[in-house]
């Protein structure tokens, strides 16, 4: 199933992409810009890093297109520099000095593409729409977990709590002698939790309390139970 494009926060279309441009030749920054500018696509061109580290990073799917070798930083160091400031955009390196030692640090490094100047204006257009697809991916991810963690946080703390023992494996009857309540009270506040997480089926559930990581993943060593504990045997066996 493709992910949907990122909406605005103040309106139901999607966000239209934002391609950062830092090169220090102000020519090949115009060239790039009218280029992409031509196929509908919004950009922003700095001469300096330091411009390009100060600005405030749109909510639009965005990459940067990065010139290696900038008068005063190295395109790496600059990639290094904004990961450390959580501007973690992905980079489109472009260079007319290119080697291959440099573009495998820069592909280790994370980079989506490595281009030798010159390069055809159809390779660049492919690298910057690769790099908008990566970045559309990993929003869209941020956006599931935030809507995940928004959800469970509308639940009881009773509903947390079975949630958490029911992913875990426990049966209803086993949860409600652990909670010191009914098993029929266990299976409404079960319900309760389905609804308010969206969640189809039990699985889907299961799949959730995972990615909030409220219980450790099937098929992981147990904590040995504790004395008196009300551990059923056939729970142990996997029934």
């Amino acid at each position: 199933m493709k992910s949907l494009p990122p909406k605005s926060p103040h309106g139901c279309a999607p966000l239209e992409p934002l391609i950062y441009i830092v090169d220090d030749d102000p020519g090949m920054n115009d060239a790039l810009a009218n280029l992409l500018r031509s196929v509908g696509m919004r950009s922003r061109s700095f001469l300096t890093a330091e411009e390009f580290l100060a600005v405030k990073i749109d909510d639009s799917p965005s990459c940067v297109v990065l010139d290696v070798r900038l008068r005063v930083a190295n395109g790496l160091e600059v990639q290094r520099e904004m990961n450390q400031r959580g501007m973690c955009l992905p980079v489109v390196f472009i260079t007319g000095y290119g080697d291959i030692e440099m573009s495998v640090r820069a592909m280790k490094a994370g980079a989506v593409d490595f281009l030798t100047k010159p390069f055809r204006d159809q390779d660049f257009l492919d690298a910057v729409s690769a790099a908008i697809a990566v970045d559309r991916t990993k929003r869209h991810a941020l956006q599931c977990g935030d809507d995940l963690r928004a959800r469970y946080a509308t639940l009881s703390e009773r509903e947390r709590e079975v949630m958490t023992l029911a992913a875990s494996g426990l049966m209803n009857k086993q949860i409600a002698g652990k909670m010191g309540i009914s098993e029929v009270t266990i299976k409404i506040h079960r319900a309760r939790a389905m609804r308010k997480m969206a969640a189809r089926t039990f699985a889907d559930l299961v799949k959730m309390a995972l990615e909030l990581g409220l219980c450790p993943p099937r098929g992981a060593s147990p904590a040995a139970p504790r004395p008196g504990d009300g551990a059923a045997q056939p729970a142990a066996m996997g029934y």
